[in-house]
C-alpha cells in the first residue's frame, strides 16, 4: 500500500469510529474537566457532556401526591409522611425523613416546641424567620447567636434536636409571608447533645453550579467530645451533620445544566446512595428540569424525584428546561 492510501485509510478509521461512538469520544475528552472543588459538586460545561447513569432508577414524586394542608397562618406540603398526612409510600428515603416546604404568614409562626434525635434544617426561599431558643425572652436576644437568628433568603438553619432541644419559628415581618424548606434527619445515633448553627450560602454561588451546604461531621458515629464539640464538617465552608448525608444547592436559568456528583465529591461514606431532588416553588410555575436527559424525568415546581441505584462518584445531570430560574436541592443519602 503506497503511504498516501495508507494516510486515507487512517482517516477513513478515524471517521467510522467518530460515527460509531459519538457520545463515548466526546465523554473521553470532556470528562476530566469536572471539578474538584468542596463546594462546587461539579461545573455546568463538563457536565453537559458526561455519560447518561444507565444503572440508576429514576422515580419522580408529583407536587400532587404530596400531602397538604391550608391552616390559614401555614400552608404546608409534605413530601413524606408528616403530622395528620400518611402515605405510606412516602415514609423516608435513606436518612431523609421530612421534606416540608412551608410558607408562614406576618405575625404567626411555630410557638415554642421541642425535637429530639433529628437533625432538622430550614432552607429560606423568600421572606423571614425568626429562630429563638426557648430560653431567650423576645426583645431581650443580645443581637445574632447560635441561639437567635434572623433568617432571609440564602440563609441555612440547622438544630441538632439530640437529647432534646426546644425552640420557636416565628415570621415577625410586618408584611412578608416567608417561604422556606424545613428538611429532617435521621441521626447516625441518639442522644447527641444539641446544638444550632446558622450559615448563609452564596446566590452567586448557587448560579455556577451545585453547591455543599451540609456535609458529614467529621468523627463520624464514634466521634470524641472533643469532636462533637468542635463540630467540623468533613467540606469546608458547610454545616456540619451526624448523618452520612450531603445537601447541596443550585439556581439554574433557562438551558443551564449543572451536574451533582453523587457522594459529594468523596465527603460521604457509604459507596452505594441515594438522591432526593427537590424543585422548589419559586418561580410562579415556570421553572422545570430535566434529570439525567430522562424525558419520563422532567420535573415541575413542587415535584421531587427518587434517584435510586447511584454510587459515590457517578453524576446525576439536572438540566433547566423551564422559563423560570429553577431552584433545585439535592439530599443525598446513604
Amino acid at each position: 500500500m503506497s503511504r498516501l492510501a495508507l494516510v486515507f485509510a487512517c482517516i477513513a478509521a478515524s471517521i467510522s469510529i467518530l460515527i460509531a461512538f459519538p457520545n463515548h469520544i466526546t465523554s473521553l475528552f470532556n470528562f476530566t474537566n469536572i471539578t474538584s472543588t468542596t463546594t462546587m459538586s461539579a461545573s455546568k460545561s463538563a457536565i453537559s457532556k458526561a455519560a447518561a447513569l444507565s444503572n440508576a432508577v429514576i422515580r419522580p414524586h408529583r407536587s400532587a401526591t404530596r400531602g397538604h394542608s391550608d391552616h390559614g397562618w401555614l400552608n404546608t406540603y409534605h413530601s413524606f409522611s408528616f403530622a395528620d398526612w400518611h402515605d405510606p409510600t412516602y415514609m423516608g428515603f435513606g436518612s431523609l425523613r421530612v421534606l416540608n416546604e412551608d410558607r408562614v404568614a406576618p405575625g404567626t409562626g411555630f410557638p415554642t416546641h421541642t425535637h429530639r434525635d433529628f437533625e432538622i434544617f430550614s432552607y429560606i426561599l423568600s421572606g423571614e424567620l425568626t429562630h429563638r431558643d426557648s430560653m431567650l425572652a423576645k426583645n431581650a436576644e443580645g443581637g445574632p447567636s447560635d441561639r437567635f437568628s434572623r433568617m432571609r433568603r440564602g440563609d441555612v438553619q440547622f438544630t441538632t434536636g439530640g437529647s432534646g432541644i426546644a425552640h420557636s419559628e416565628f415570621n415577625e415581618h410586618e408584611s412578608e409571608t416567608v417561604h422556606f424548606l424545613q428538611i429532617w434527619a435521621t441521626p447516625w445515633k441518639r442522644g447527641i447533645e444539641p446544638r444550632y448553627q446558622t450559615m448563609h450560602f452564596s446566590e452567586d454561588a448557587k448560579r455556577e453550579g451545585f453547591v455543599t451546604i451540609l456535609s458529614p461531621m467529621r468523627g463520624g458515629p464514634d466521634a470524641s467530645a472533643d469532636e462533637e464539640k468542635a463540630a467540623i464538617p468533613t467540606a469546608e465552608d458547610t454545616i456540619p451533620i451526624h448523618a452520612d448525608l450531603a445537601m447541596g444547592a443550585g439556581l439554574l436559568a433557562k438551558g443551564a445544566e449543572f451536574g451533582w456528583v453523587v457522594g459529594g465529591n468523596g465527603i460521604t461514606q457509604a459507596e452505594d446512595r441515594k438522591v432526593f431532588v427537590h424543585l422548589a416553588m419559586t418561580q410562579a410555575g415556570t421553572a422545570r428540569v430535566r434529570l439525567d436527559g430522562r424525558e419520563d424525568a422532567v420535573l415541575n415546581e413542587g415535584d421531587g424525584a427518587f434517584v435510586d441505584g447511584v454510587k459515590r462518584g457517578d453524576i446525576l445531570r439536572v438540566e433547566s428546561v423551564g422559563e423560570g430560574e429553577a431552584e433545585v436541592v439535592v439530599l443525598d443519602t446513604a
